[in-house]
């Protein structure tokens, strides 16, 4: 057992060293006097290195929870059901029904992808040898699906047309389509991904023989597209395929895919970035973060100074302007205006758990490149905050999208029934707790984070275990042993200095205080160590408030990294579902929203709020006040305790991470107000029978969007869509109580001519007149025929009249009666 033990890690090592030769560039940089790195200032002494997962394993505490759980979670998943829509493309006979939701319904596959990268992630952290049975099986399985295809490995539904007309340069691309499937080349880039990751990381030969005819397959598919072509395709959400071929280049020295990898990269998302320019708002936010993790990677492997500064650009502005306190980003998938967090705190689709998938992976780029802290600043912040909260703590289930919406409340995934994208980043975001609580460079080493942990670091001879207890405990002990008689005694050791901490961190060996240089975010420490030596100090952690970005008042409560949140109860004896079903759409927690009377308000100025927090004399981490929290419907002179906890560990409840800010004298006019907006929210809720965001991902997906010459956007936060041919939808009438079409328009575009048909029957004729009212946007009703009243699908369709445009429409609600 000895034996094996020892040829695994060295395979995970020689894994971890291809990862550390792609994610770590040649150069460093130390941070310039502004925001944004200077390329130019490079140093090589300060480059980082990963060690290989293998080589470090948690202790006991909430991320060695999550990782467990998650194994779970991975072995209850049946490989049989993700390889169904790989053996079915190849013409295979599937030995089990594909799975359904998402994997059924033109993402087929995607999850399969992801699968291979969370097996190789997690039997790299744990050594299960269940997973590495399960990762040889898929392997073998999708293998004799490529085979059989050509080299082609793909679940897509009837995928080998769609890949023909791609190939002979005939591309229809929308935002969320290419040639009339749902986002392909997303899709495509989950068995890429998984087949990289089955090799850097689980060491498959077999995986990189496969990822290589894939390859190939692709650069025949793309080989006789121009330049223009492949952009066009672009406007489709593609993945990261640029940073996997970029990857692809490293490993082989193929200067084929490099040129893919820069072909594959969008240059009307790039070009604003290169220019430091913000364009993002209105932007579909995960389609634009793996963009700029593979503008990196090419980068780095050619040396491009400009689309490094860029990456970093876009990282600063993501994660200093449109991030929230857990570290997550977006409303609707979609990035709103940076200078109005409205959207923030009353959509109930909040930050998607993709998203902080991706910033962190470019965040540990960017801090592989830099050695910078502030990047380790957000990666923990995120890991916390966002991914450890985004995983249910007994059943596994995963979390889409984190309100932040005061008193609301997140579905988690079930197992069997929910394929959704947050379900495959989130198999993968549980085993990766360990990939950088340590770096290295040379014979330094570097701890980044303070999770208990043990790092058996062979090439310095040294075994260094954390102990810790943080966020409930701040005392820290790092305990060097030695593995044997070779070990390296002069090993430098970098302990990262917190921005969050009160005090200069005081540190004692073996009992004795000692002195630490303190430099570039870092305490080090030098010493001849010897077995058994033990360090330790104390976090002094602060506890602040953080407002809304915007300057709105909202805020958080933070204690240290670790965002600290409330229960909230909307109605006596609610019961709420918490697990979503098998629905398209079940990701959404689409409940009642909590009225405002039911909210804790903060009734003084933050930091007497913060004053006023007590430590309760629990184990774990919490705060407890009695003082200024006010609730409407007990009054302000009503007295209760209310209790903070952090994040991650609140779940099955309505929440509160944003407090809203009032004094005593707003308080009762501002329950006013919002009890009347609320009241206006909650009449057009019951006035809907089904509504589509036009130009949004998962309104047009849910709603069977096709078109032809149709275009969509986003005009000043809104998004529409419009075309010189024609677009439909299908809307849901179950109940048959539909009796009007609202549509939305926008008062700029007069003189436009087109037709609505409902199920091939004219519903309207309609030339957009001039401006209607003194606002921006009006919306008309078209009361439906007794003939649609009566169908419960309606098949919606907007054509243009000849030489006109029809639309911009941006919205469509279908309403009843009430």
């Amino acid at each position: 057992m000895f034996v094996a033990i020892k040829i695994r890690l060295r395979q995970l090592a020689s894994a971890s060293a291809i990862l550390v030769m792609l994610s770590a560039c040649s150069e460093h940089s130390q941070p310039a006097a502004s925001d944004v790195f200077n390329v130019q200032q490079a140093d090589k002494t300060s480059q980082q290195q990963l060690f290989a997962l293998g080589q470090v394993s948690l202790g006991a505490g909430p991320f060695l929870h999550a990782q467990q759980t998650n194994v779970r979670y991975l072995i209850a998943l049946h490989p049989d059901q993700l390889l169904a829509p790989y053996l079915r493309e190849a013409g295979i006979e599937q030995k089990a029904p594909s799975y359904g939701n998402w994997e059924d319904t033109g993402l087929d596959g995607h999850i399969g992808g992801h699968y291979l990268s969370a097996l190789s992630l997690a039997w790299a952290a744990t050594g299960d040898e269940e997973l590495k049975r399960r990762l040889d099986y898929m392997l073998n399985e999708l293998q004799r699906a490529q085979q059989a295809n050509n080299g082609y490995l793909g679940g897509i539904p009837d995928g080998q047309v769609m890949w023909q007309q791609i190939r002979n340069g005939n591309i229809k691309a929308d935002l969320f389509s290419l040639n009339d499937r749902w986002v392909p080349l997303y899709n495509i880039d989950k068995i890429f991904h998984g087949l990289r990751d089955a090799y850097l990381i689980a060491g498959s030969e077999q995986a990189k023989t496969m990822l290589f005819d894939l390859g190939e397959w692709f650069l025949n598919l793309t080989s006789k597209l121009s330049d223009e072509q492949i952009q066009q395709m672009l406007y489709s959400e593609y993945g990261g395929l640029n940073a996997v071929f970029a990857d692809m280049a490293t490993i082989s020295d193929d200067k084929r895919y490099l040129k893919l990898a820069r072909q594959f990269t969008h240059n009307s998302i790039i070009d604003p970035l290169l220019e430091k320019q913000d364009k993002l708002t209105g932007l579909h936010a995960n389609t634009q973060i793996p963009k700029i993790i593979g503008m990196l990677k090419v980068a780095d492997a050619s040396d491009d100074q400009a689309w490094q500064q860029g990456a970093d650009y876009f990282w600063q502005t993501v994660t200093k302007e449109r991030s929230v306190a857990i570290g997550g980003n977006s409303v609707r998938e979609h990035f709103h205006d940076k200078k109005d967090f409205t959207p923030m705190v009353e959509d109930v689709e909040g930050p998607e758990t993709c998203n902080t998938y991706n910033m962190m992976k470019l965040s540990k780029l960017l801090f592989l490149k830099t050695a910078d802290t502030r990047y380790l600043e957000y990666y923990e912040r995120a890991t916390y905050n966002h991914i450890l909260s985004s995983q249910h703590p007994e059943h596994g289930g995963l979390v889409y999208f984190t309100s932040m919406r005061p008193g609301h409340y997140r579905m988690y995934s079930s197992v069997q029934d929910s394929m959704w994208c947050c379900v495959g980043s989130g198999i993968e975001n549980h085993s990766k707790y360990g990939e950088l609580i340590y770096s290295k460079h040379d014979d330094s080493l570097w701890v980044n984070l303070f999770i208990p942990s043990t790092l058996q670091w062979q090439q310095q001879g040294l075994k260094v275990t954390q102990q810790s207890h943080f966020p409930d405990a701040n005392n820290i002990a790092l305990i060097i042993n030695t593995l044997d008689k070779n070990y390296n005694a002069n090993a430098q050791l970098h302990i990262r200095k917190p921005s969050w901490v009160a005090d200069e961190l005081q540190f004692e060996l073996n009992g004795k205080a000692i002195n630490a240089i303190a430099e570039q975010g870092y305490y080090t420490i030098k010493h001849d160590w010897h077995d058994g030596d033990k360090l330790t100090f104390t976090l002094a952690p602060k506890l602040y408030t953080e407002q809304l970005p915007d300057g709105q008042d909202y805020y958080a409560v933070l204690y240290g990294p670790v965002v600290m949140a409330t229960k909230v109860q909307a109605f006596k004896n609610e019961q709420l579902n918490f697990v979503a079903d098998n629905s398209r759409m079940g990701h959404i927690a689409a409940g009642p929203t909590c009225p405002p009377d039911a909210l804790p308000i903060m009734l003084s100025e933050p930091e007497q709020f913060i004053a006023d927090l007590k430590r309760a004399p629990s184990a774990e981490l919490a705060f407890t006040t009695d003082k200024n929290v006010a609730i409407a419907q007990q009054g302000i002179g009503s007295t209760q305790t209310t209790q903070l906890i952090p994040f991650f560990r609140l779940h099955d409840s309505r929440y509160q991470v944003y407090w809203p800010q009032q004094s005593e004298a707003e308080f009762s006019q501002f329950v006013k107000e919002s009890k009347a907006a609320e009241h206006a929210k909650e009449q057009l809720r019951l006035l809907t029978v089904d509504q589509i965001t036009p130009g949004e991902q998962q309104p047009e997906v849910e709603h069977d969007f096709k078109g032809e010459n149709t275009r969509a956007g986003v005009n000043n936060g809104h998004h529409w869509r419009d075309a010189t041919g024609w677009f439909e939808y299908t809307l849901a009438n179950p109940d048959q109580q539909a009796v009007a079409l609202r549509i939305r328009y926008f008062n700029a575009d007069v003189g436009r001519k087109f037709t609505i048909t409902i199920n091939g029957q004219v519903l309207a004729k309609v030339s957009l007149p001039a401006q209607q009212t003194d606002t921006e946007f009006y919306s008309i009703d078209y009361p439906l025929t007794d003939a649609m009243k009566q169908t419960r699908s309606l098949t919606l369709r907007f054509s243009a009249e000849q030489g006109s445009v029809a639309g911009g429409i941006y919205g469509i609600r279908l309403i009843n009666n009430k």
